[in-house]
């Protein structure tokens, strides 16, 4: 019995460990996060359509719009940048924080508000800037002067002397622990280093390795700056497999599985660099079976694609994407419960918050969300969902901020968005419904063609007596059966003769109405 058969029939065992798996082809590259069996996180990149969120780029200022608090950079995209007054303030600069000089202590008097922007980056003026936000629908690219760059360990950033530790560490002792670490780095002079969450419980060694990489590259950064002239791109936001040994090769992560053996070759050569220990857990997969329905991957990627999307207990979601926000609808579905009704719908609508929070990520939506959730009469309930949701966001790497429910039953949320959702990636606009996600019914298309019948037949009543009209199989059906009588009426009615034909090639909502003797097409 093969591997497939028994998972079909459910004699395979069950996956356990948390495991990356990366599929890389020629158009196209993914990397799903496993755990246990389960997909939580899931990437897709494209060679036509990389990911500019995290680049670094030498800008000129096109214009500057007082009313908006705003410049526009030409980056040497179709479209300019947009940069706001308070994110062109640069870290070592800014009115909010008050700065301390290492070496004598002093404090920096030095203070620049929005309204000095304007005059310290005139219109034409050069100026490095990073991009944090990725050209999304019809809106350019976001982006700032306060840059950063990130390694395995720390962020780099170069216009701040600020270094701190991620507030996501909360140990108190591990915290004192790194603070001592980032003492000891010989962190350059105006300059700000982080310590990333994933840099609890490492030794110095690597905190060290990992600065003398990204100083490296900001020098490389600073010598493009001088070269190259504007607007051109001086830093590369690494693509997605190295993003991936970057971000997520933790130690919580048991194996990196990939079907590419140069990927995984450069897999190795990245992870070695920081921890040669970890290049063991990267291994190259072989087999014949695709590498995404052998681990069971791309059944839940379609499953947790749908619209609707079901719930252990046998209740569902159903998420829509609006241009304003997006709308998580709670339902209880098959989840009728037993006699405690309300202990039904609060575990409906805690498995509602661990899936919500978990198909945000997956589908990488952000913005505005609402979630809408079954009402609840006991307030203590509410504010366990609530809490539920607050836990389930903590792991997500886009900043989210969610709040409690309101008396309506809704949760509002907000979640970064630095890219476009993975539906706005893979998915475009229905070419038949234009993104309405319906067409017209047989019925409406009938009326519509009666009333243009009625307005050619009246123009031309004197000079065509015969009218050809062509439609889609599906409104010749209810031509036919339902409303023939209609159509003899206006035969008699203007003295003319109507033929019909379908063809299965027209969209629904279309038809055509000719003069049957000349073929001339009429238009009502």
């Amino acid at each position: 019995m093969t591997e497939r058969v028994k998972r079909l029939v459910g004699l395979a065992p069950r996956q356990t460990g948390n495991k990356l798996v990366i599929n890389s082809e020629k158009l196209e590259r993914r990397v799903a996060l496993m755990e246990n069996g389960v997909l939580e996180e899931y990437s897709i990149e494209r060679e036509t359509d990389r990911n500019i969120v995290g680049s670094i780029f030498k800008g000129r200022v096109k214009n500057i719009e007082h009313g908006l608090k705003a410049m526009f950079v030409d980056i040497g995209f179709e479209k300019n940048a947009f940069l706001h007054f308070w994110d062109a303030l640069p870290a070592a600069l800014d009115s909010g924080v008050e700065q301390v000089d290492r070496v004598s202590g002093k404090k920096d008097q030095k203070r620049i508000t929005a309204k000095d922007i304007p005059n310290i980056y005139p219109v034409g003026s050069e100026v490095l800037v990073q991009v944090t936000k990725g050209p999304i629908s019809t809106k350019g690219p976001r982006i700032t002067t306060n840059l950063s760059l990130a390694g395995r360990y720390l962020v780099l950033m170069p216009y701040s002397e600020q270094s701190g530790i991620s507030r996501k560490i909360e140990s108190p002792k591990e915290r004192e622990r790194l603070r001592k670490v980032l003492k000891e780095l010989d962190v350059p002079e105006g300059v700000g280093v982080i310590v990333r969450t994933v840099g609890e419980g490492q030794r110095a060694r690597y905190f060290v390795r990992d600065l003398g990489l990204l100083v490296e590259q900001w020098r490389a950064i600073e010598d493009a700056m001088k070269t190259k002239p504007a607007p051109a791109c001086v830093f590369q936001e690494p693509d997605l497999i190295e993003r991936t040994v970057r971000d997520f090769l933790t130690d919580e992560i048991d194996e990196v599985v990939c079907d590419d053996e140069h990927a995984v070759r450069r897999m190795t050569e990245l992870v070695g660099q920081i921890s040669r220990r970890s290049q063991g857990r990267i291994k190259h997969y072989s087999e014949p079976t695709p590498l995404f329905e052998r681990f069971n991957v791309q059944k839940q990627i379609d499953d947790a694609f749908h619209r609707q999307v079901w719930l252990p207990c046998g209740g569902y979601i159903v998420i829509d994407e609006t241009e304003a926000l997006i709308a998580i609808d709670v339902n209880t579905g098959r989840n009728k419960g037993g006699k405690d009704v309300e202990r039904t719908i609060l575990q409906t609508n805690l498995e509602a918050a661990d899936e919500m929070a978990r198909q945000m990520r997956l589908r990488n939506i952000g913005g505005l969300i609402i979630g809408d959730f079954i009402d609840m009469k006991s307030r203590k309930d509410q504010q366990q969902v609530y809490q539920r949701m607050k836990d389930r966001l903590k792991r997500d790497k886009a900043k989210t901020h969610v709040l409690p429910i309101s008396p309506l039953g809704l949760m509002e949320m907000t979640r970064q968005r630095a890219a476009e959702s993975i539906s706005g990636a893979v998915f475009e606009a229905c070419p038949y419904c234009h993104g309405r996600g319906k067409v017209k019914s047989a019925m409406t298309m009938s009326v519509e063609l009666q009333r243009a019948l009625h307005l050619i037949m009246r123009r031309f009543q004197d000079t065509i007596h015969e009218v050809k009209v062509i439609v889609h199989p599906h409104v010749m059906e209810r031509l036919r059966s339902e409303d023939e009588e209609l159509l003899v009426d206006i035969e008699r009615k203007y003295a003319g003769r109507l033929t019909f034909r379908s063809d299965p090639t027209y969209h629904h909502e279309q038809f055509v109405i000719t003069d049957a003797n000349t073929g001339q097409e009429l238009k009502p």
